[in-house]
């Protein structure tokens, strides 16, 4: 399967790193081409553009600092939207807004274009030795296809429910962090 990855930081490289190491095929993209370099030496593919890597993967995932950046790289000029394909799916990475990923999968609905919302939680060292929480968000057709993907990245995998819950889940569980730390 041909994945394409937006968004190699900190939590994105790593994770694009595990899709690597899972046997994929990968496309990846960022604003700052050296923070792909690591990922170019395993022997991932470069594309100018989030609309270049949607429009030759049949998975495109994003792993952003946040909502506005989810929105511009998904519907801005040169974004996901212009690229895609009917039949592919998109994957978003970001710790988002549940609203903005029910307007997102919307569009791409729209398009024939499937979406899971599924920010994870574990961190960088998580995200390195696979050891995140994935909360996934999407119809359960979509999750069901998109799980070895996602297992590849994360040692714990779960849908949510809809589009939008990975969100909500995601949020709930930082609010439960910060309120435990708080108490400490």
């Amino acid at each position: 399967m041909r994945v394409g990855f937006i968004g190699t930081g900190n939590i994105g490289t790593p994770i694009a790193a595990n899709i690597l190491k899972a046997g994929h095929s990968l496309v990846v993209h960022d604003i700052v081409r050296e923070k792909a370099d690591y990922l170019l030496e395993l022997g991932a593919e470069w594309a100018d553009s989030p609309s270049a890597v949607a429009s030759i993967c049949d998975i495109t995932c994003t792993c952003l600092p946040g909502p506005t950046e989810m929105e511009q790289v998904t519907l801005g000029p040169g974004g996901i939207l212009e690229g895609v394909r009917p039949g592919s799916t998109y994957i978003d990475h970001t710790t988002s807004s549940p609203l903005l990923a029910q307007r997102v999968h919307g569009v791409l609905k729209e398009r024939g274009v499937n979406m899971l919302d599924a920010p994870v939680s574990g961190g960088v060292e998580g995200a390195r030795i696979r050891d995140l929480l994935v909360m996934v968000g999407g119809d359960d057709d979509t999750f069901e296809k998109c799980k070895p993907l996602l297992e590849a990245i994360g040692e714990r995998v779960y849908h949510t429910g809809d589009i939008g819950a990975g969100c909500i889940c995601k949020i709930m569980h930082n609010t439960a962090v910060f309120c435990t730390d708080m108490a400490m």
